[in-house]
């Protein structure tokens, strides 16, 4: 693989993770360097020598003006546990004017993903392999590749431990399964209390590092393939993965605000960083992705009291005292711990980057908050747009620490919740560990101050 400076990324790519999502932002520039792999294509790469993504050409400029900024729903479920929209992935209206997504295999070229014709190397770069790169097949092959699937996406790497990080049994790979046999393999690992992030139906690292730590704690090998088995775990711990709720009034009535500026100047200025939607409070109160909840409920109006609607059926939840928490940078997780040394609870977390390092060593918690505001001061924080002046933001789940804040022993640092749960374990933080808010409301009320937090490596 090597380094190509003269990479310029259109803003309509389409960029795929390697755990075959479509990422949904465009990576802020100096985050991430751009090179080439042996077949290419151009990888971005976070300063960590961490793929981001990979470039895969770029988006239909009908379905990009559909979809306004770019978000990607999630492919609808296929089977029992949900409803069926085949061929089309994201806003129903797209499928209403005709506009397909062309991650669905009948709307493909033969070279489509393969990155033929899409950049060239500039004149002077030259490839050189990495230390530790893949050795040649023999000597009539290429190095050997992971295998792919049928649309045309690398399959997921198995989770790698870093010098110092937490040893793990290593997970099944995930085969062939269906979006609803995924989402109860998440439902199984939430109920557990070895969370997987976001609900939504995807294979992805959060889903395999919850399963690396459920058999770490448990000493049992779980097989992500044997849906059988993961329902017949549901039956036994709380019934089938989905459940109906009805949507209630104080449901309807938020309060809600209409968007959440970028800005930190106008997020003081506003009363409380509350949800925007109905749909964005139900999504985190059952720990879902918003768009895979509104992809099992297509045409349901949210703000309508008495609505039934689909969630995860959760368990109740994961409690115990922990007296010791790691903050596994390699591996993008939280381990909870108890004073014999058990396994209680994971979490993904994103945790620091390389401008904003998390802190090394090991501190304790010096005190625990639950919908707290936030005070933005330039000359101690990061940098944020034009802002050059102490700011205090109001509390609300949109905020940027969630509805948590533990306060950690080291000044400025903490361990908190966000307004973006899909994207935790995907991205990087300020130098914090970043949570979804109902993981770090989890994790709250089961450390104390005084419980020791290490950073691993």
């Amino acid at each position: 693989m090597a380094q190509d400076r003269f990479i310029r990324i259109s803003p309509n790519a389409v960029l795929v993770t390697p755990q075959g999502e479509i990422l949904d932002y465009m990576p802020e520039a100096g985050s991430v360097r751009a090179m080439r792999d042996e077949r290419g294509r151009t990888v971005l790469i976070d300063h960590w020598g961490n793929v981001v993504a990979t470039v895969m050409g770029e988006r239909h400029p009908q379905a990009n003006q559909a979809r306004g900024q770019g978000r990607v729903a999630p492919p609808n479920p296929d089977d029992e546990f949900g409803t069926s929209q085949p061929g089309y992935y994201g806003d129903p209206r797209e499928a209403a004017n005709g506009i397909p997504d062309y991650r669905d295999p009948r709307y493909r070229s033969q070279n489509y993903g393969r990155g033929y014709g899409a950049t060239t190397i500039p004149p002077g770069v030259e490839r050189e392999p990495l230390p530790d790169a893949l050795p040649p097949a023999d000597e009539n092959q290429q190095a050997a590749l992971p295998p792919s699937d049928e649309n045309d996406q690398l399959a997921l790497p198995p989770v790698e431990a870093g010098p110092r990080s937490e040893p793990m049994p290593a997970a099944q790979s995930i085969g062939k399964k269906s979006s609803a046999e995924i989402m109860a393999l998440q439902v199984f690992l939430d109920r557990e209390g070895f969370s997987p992030g976001a609900i939504d139906g995807k294979t992805g690292s959060n889903v395999t590092k919850a399963i690396e730590a459920w058999q770490k704690a448990t000493g049992e090998t779980l097989d992500p393939n044997d849906t059988d088995g993961i329902l017949e775990r549901l039956r036994l711990n709380g019934g089938m993965p989905l459940t109906s709720y009805t949507i209630t009034a104080a449901d309807a009535a938020g309060p809600y605000v209409a968007a959440i500026p970028e800005d930190y100047a106008h997020k003081a200025a506003l009363p409380h960083l509350s949800y925007t939607s109905t749909a964005e409070m139900l999504a985190e109160k059952f720990h879902m992705d918003e768009d895979y909840l509104r992809s099992i409920n297509l045409g349901v109006d949210f703000t309508v009291p008495g609505t039934i609607i689909k969630v995860v059926a959760l368990g109740a939840p994961r409690t115990g005292k922990v007296t010791r928490v790691v903050a596994d940078k390699a591996r993008k997780q939280v381990l909870a711990y108890d004073a014999e040394g058990k396994l209680l609870a994971a979490f993904p977390a994103s945790i620091g980057s390389a401008d904003t390092p998390s802190p090394s060593g090991t501190v304790t918690v010096e005190r625990i908050a639950f919908n707290p505001g936030y005070t933005y001061n330039p000359k101690i924080n990061f940098k944020q747009g034009n802002n050059d002046k102490v700011l205090t933001l109001p509390p609300g789940p949109n905020g940027p620490v969630g509805t948590v804040w533990i306060a950690l022993s080291k000044p400025t640092y903490g361990i908190h919740g966000t307004p973006e749960p899909s994207k935790i374990g995907k991205t990087q933080s300020h130098g914090c560990v970043r949570l979804t808010n109902w993981d770090a409301t989890i994790l709250a009320k089961m450390v104390s101050v005084g419980t020791t937090v290490e950073f691993v490596d």
